[in-house]
């Protein structure tokens, strides 16, 4: 299968967005940056596109105009391995955006991401139907997920 790659569309940040994400995620770095040039349609010397990985994944940002912008359609899932991580990465990314229902939030430029636990999936479907209910309830009343607050919920215990 051909390798895919997001593309995602900024009026004139593309750069700004790389570096931001690159400073937020590990292994992460800005692989390439093109500019416009006499062709235009953009202003000749100006970012045209950014190339840039997050660990591992490659990414382009495009410096399109003000056209098209983000919304909730599309948003990219952080797994993370505890509450720590979901804290690090909820923080980073709100910085300047804004919080969203079960995990959600925009970041600053407009863009979704959910933050949730590795196993979320496993733990609101799994064999016990009762469980995962208990779990889903609680989940739709937080921000932030809260791992201790979301495994209380499903044991019947919070």
């Amino acid at each position: 299968m051909p390798k895919t790659t997001p593309n995602l569309w900024f009026d004139t940040q593309a750069e700004e967005a790389a570096e931001y994400y690159v400073g937020i995620f590990p292994n992460s770095r800005i692989t390439a940056i093109t500019h416009y040039g006499e062709a235009g349609p953009g202003k000749a010397g100006t970012v045209l596109t950014v190339e840039y990985e997050l660990d591992g994944q490659t990414y382009v940002g495009i410096n399109g105009g003000p056209q098209f912008t983000f919304d909730e359609a599309i948003s990219f899932m952080i797994e993370c391995a505890d509450q720590d991580e979901i804290d690090y990465y909820w923080t980073k990314l709100t910085e300047g955006g804004e919080e969203g229902p079960c995990g959600w939030l925009k970041d600053k430029y407009g863009l979704s991401w959910q933050v949730a636990p590795t196993g979320m999936a496993e733990l609101l479907n799994g064999p016990d139907p009762e469980r995962g209910q208990r779990a889903m309830k609680a989940m739709f009343g937080m921000k932030k997920i809260d791992i201790a607050g979301l495994m209380a919920a499903a044991d019947g215990t919070g």
